[in-house]
């Protein structure tokens, strides 16, 4: 998307579920949601560029939820979910998946990502208020 800054979460977060070499993170069936392979996700995403400038800030998988959640993601099943891809070896994986859903996040739909906001304190209040939150513009120098 061109009005979004690269480095933000909801932008490296696109990229990653829009990447074939990912296994691990994949749209829902709809497109309107995250699957989520925890131990394949820690493996392939959180650890494996650790050394090599990690695509996030961390190593922890509930440090990468908390940020789902503060860019206003919800869970929004526990349990069995059947993927429309796989996420592991083996064709279509039926296992215990994270499911997340964002209204701003939709295959197909990157024009919504410069509505994913991170929900800081500042942001709750204007958002309770009923008022927009500003769009930070992309860094020329960054694209």
């Amino acid at each position: 998307p061109v009005s979004l800054n690269p480095e933000a979460f909801p932008a490296k977060l696109w990229r990653l579920v829009n990447s074939p070499r990912v296994r691990s993170v994949r749209w829902d069936a709809r497109g309107q949601g995250l699957l989520i392979d925890e131990q394949l996700f820690v493996a392939e995403v959180l650890e494996a560029a650790a050394g090599s400038g990690s695509l996030f800030k961390t190593k922890s998988f509930t440090s990468f939820i908390r940020q789902l959640n503060l860019y206003g993601f919800q869970k929004v099943s526990k349990g069995l979910v059947v993927a429309p891809r796989p996420l592991s070896e083996g064709g279509r994986a039926a296992g215990f998946l994270h499911h997340f859903h964002s209204p701003h996040f939709c295959r197909h739909r990157p024009d919504l990502l410069v509505r994913l906001k991170r929900l800081t304190n500042t942001n709750k209040v204007k958002l309770a208020a009923g008022l927009a939150l500003p769009t930070r513009p992309a860094d020329p120098l960054q694209q």
